[in-house]
């Protein structure tokens, strides 16, 4: 009989799964990707025609770096993978119940983070992500290969590996959930403050997602998706 991921050891979830050096190295890793990022921002609003390709390639390189330096970290430890991955599906029917809890959260969260926005007077939303959106299909189909990247990449840094970091390292499951939520928002500082504040609210909810569910899978489902459906629609109204 499988044994669902609610019900796995407390030790699963509380354990250190790297050393302290490393989690600084990682968090200042972040650091540097978030200060490069908003320079780079603010050279692509500035810009004309600003260089969408170039920005999406050195984010997968940046997030692909940064996942394996987290894997490589976590097995050095002696800790099993699956604790920042969570555990592999061994049947259809928990690859569907993984799926079903990724698009209730997405239905939920979205309609949080509309009433978010309206609370923070972001109306705006829109425009000030325009320098980044895709255009055209070449751009789109990266954009989906950098949905994906991202929502495997960011939910296994930001919730697989620093949740469980920050909750050992307070001993409190809320401080790790918003601490862990925290720094997502600020490695997303190139958005600007006010979308500092609705990711990092945004990135608090997969966190509990994670948390409960005890995978970061439906959160990795999740993600991707919310990332590829903004860019499609985008690509789609401008054409």
């Amino acid at each position: 009989m499988e044994t669902p991921a609610l019900v796995q050891s407390a030790s699963d979830r509380y354990t250190k799964v790297a050393g302290p050096i490393h989690t600084i190295f990682v968090l200042a890793i972040l650091g540097v990707w978030a200060l490069l990022g908003r320079i780079i921002a603010d050279q692509m609003r500035a810009a004309v025609n600003p260089h969408h390709v170039r920005f999406y390639v050195l984010t997968l390189f940046f997030e692909w770096l940064l996942f394996v330096f987290v894997v490589v970290g976590v097995r050095r430890s002696g800790a099993p993978v699956r604790i920042v991955l969570g555990d592999r599906w061994l049947s259809v029917r928990q690859v569907l119940r993984d799926i079903g809890i990724a698009a209730a959260f997405w239905l939920v969260s979205t309609g949080l983070l509309l009433i978010l926005g309206r609370l923070l007077r972001m109306a705006a939303l829109g425009r000030n992500m325009d320098f980044i959106l895709p255009h055209g299909a070449a751009e789109i189909t990266l954009w989906l290969v950098l949905s994906v990247t991202a929502g495997i990449c960011e939910e296994t840094i930001f919730r697989g590996y620093l949740q469980r970091q920050f909750i050992a390292l307070t001993e409190s499951v809320p401080a790790g959930i918003l601490l862990s939520a925290a720094a997502f928002g600020a490695s997303h500082a190139y958005q600007g403050f006010r979308m500092v504040i609705l990711i990092g609210l945004y990135g608090a909810m997969f966190g509990i997602l994670a948390y409960w569910r005890g995978s970061v899978r439906p959160g990795m489902i999740a993600h991707a998706w919310q990332d590829s459906l903004s860019g499609v629609l985008a690509g789609v109204m401008r054409h």
